[in-house]
């Protein structure tokens, strides 16, 4: 029907939402939903695909304006553009976009305040799960039931746990863009995890420690030495994996991680008990290389966990529970809890901030606890060589903390 302003004004919504085609300008539809809303957009084709793009909503627009934009929309299209994809540009352009604030964000925040890997995560979700959504919006027009169909969308695709990813991605996003006085309230507020997560618990037996330990000796370094060097150290894999040589100092017994490499940012100092001092001093130098761990002549530190791993569990019987590197830390901080040594110390020397160490105490206590580690890793090695060695550890004390 040629549509008119009474005939506009006259429709009535039914329980479908329709679209009323105006014959005077061809594409250009009046849209009317079942809440009696109406709007504008115009239909067309660009490269073979139908697209739409909507002008706005009546009465704010009216038919005589409508027409307009439709007949600019087509003359865009008719000169080989895509009007659709040029508003979302314009809009992408404005300051408070979406897009603009997630590259500030990125820029601003997370590649100077994160570490490089999770920097590189946090850009890889919000270009693949956020942008692709959301582009051309602005920030203070996404709402909590956008932020939920996002969520929904990673569940129903089977991927829940990346879901609770995105979420807190989003979250600190938001929560950023407030600091910056680009929106009042955030859309993430309220909003839960999809999926519940069970923190891995997962710690190595005596027995099972013994038997990795020994898998590990017999496909030697470079992979075999880095998960003897982990289970003896406690420490985070990728410290371990590229730990350098300047890093090491042999006769002081002594490495020290520094902060650029630490995951909180700050100087760790490790001491190394005599087990891990001997694998050290076995390891092969390469010239010209800083890595203590390197598989490619030294250009680069260790890498291929997997396929290291994977000839590791070819050793190991088909009985054992299956593992991880990263049990190793944790069977670490469980084992000098066995022997005696207190909460504290272990979270020393695994560099921990939390736990003990977390709000006003970690403020005020500067404590170096150099000793304390020392004994404590010194015993937790002393352990290991009594497991692998089946001597008995003669010189393994359960340690207690000695009361003024």
């Amino acid at each position: 029907m040629r549509l008119t302003v009474r005939s506009v004004e006259t429709l009535r919504p039914s329980t479908d939402r329709r679209e009323i085609p105006d014959d005077y300008m061809a594409g250009l539809y009046c849209v009317l939903q079942p809440s009696g809303a109406k709007s504008w957009a115009v239909r067309y084709r660009h490269q073979g695909v139908s697209r739409k793009l909507t002008l706005g909503s009546y009465p704010a627009l009216g038919l005589k304006d409508a027409r307009e934009l439709a007949s600019k929309a087509l003359r865009t299209v008719a000169e080989g553009r895509d009007p659709g994809r040029e508003k979302i540009l314009a809009r992408a352009a404005k300051a408070d976009s979406v897009d603009r604030v997630v590259e500030d964000f990125l820029e601003r925040h997370v590649r100077r305040s994160n570490r490089p890997k999770t920097a590189k995560e946090t850009e890889r979700l919000l270009r693949k799960h956020i942008l692709p959504v959301w582009q051309g919006r602005m920030m203070h027009e996404v709402t909590r039931r956008d932020v939920l169909d996002v969520l929904d969308r990673i569940v129903d695709a089977g991927a829940p746990v990346v879901a609770n990813r995105v979420l807190a991605v989003v979250r600190k996003l938001f929560n950023w863009a407030i600091s910056r006085d680009i929106i009042a309230s955030s859309p993430c507020a309220g909003v839960k995890p999809p999926s519940p997560e069970t923190a891995r618990a997962r710690t190595l037996s005596d027995g099972e420690l013994t038997l990795v330990w020994k898998a590990a000796g017999g496909i030697g370094y470079p992979f075999g030495t880095l998960v003897q060097l982990l289970a003896a150290t406690g420490q985070r894999r990728d410290e371990v994996a590229r730990m350098r040589w300047e890093e090491v100092h042999i006769e002081g017994q002594l490495w020290t991680l520094p902060a650029a490499r630490a995951k909180n940012n700050k100087p760790h100092e490790v001491p190394l008990s005599d087990i891990a001092l001997d694998i050290l001093k076995a390891v092969p130098r390469v010239a010209g290389s800083h890595f203590v761990l390197t598989n490619n002549s030294g250009a680069s530190p260790a890498s291929g966990y997997s396929r290291g791993k994977d000839r590791i569990d070819a050793l190991l019987p088909a009985a054992m529970s299956p593992w991880r590197l990263h049990d190793l830390r944790r069977t670490c901080a469980s084992g000098m809890a066995r022997l005696g040594i207190n909460l504290p110390v272990v979270e020393k020397c695994l560099n921990h901030v939390s736990g003990s160490f977390r709000g006003i105490v970690g403020v005020y206590q500067h404590h170096s606890f150099a000793d304390e580690k020392r004994a404590a890793l010194q015993a937790w090695g002393q352990h290991i060589d009594a497991l692998v060695s089946g001597k008995p550890a003669s010189k393994v004390v359960r340690l207690r903390e000695k009361r003024s």
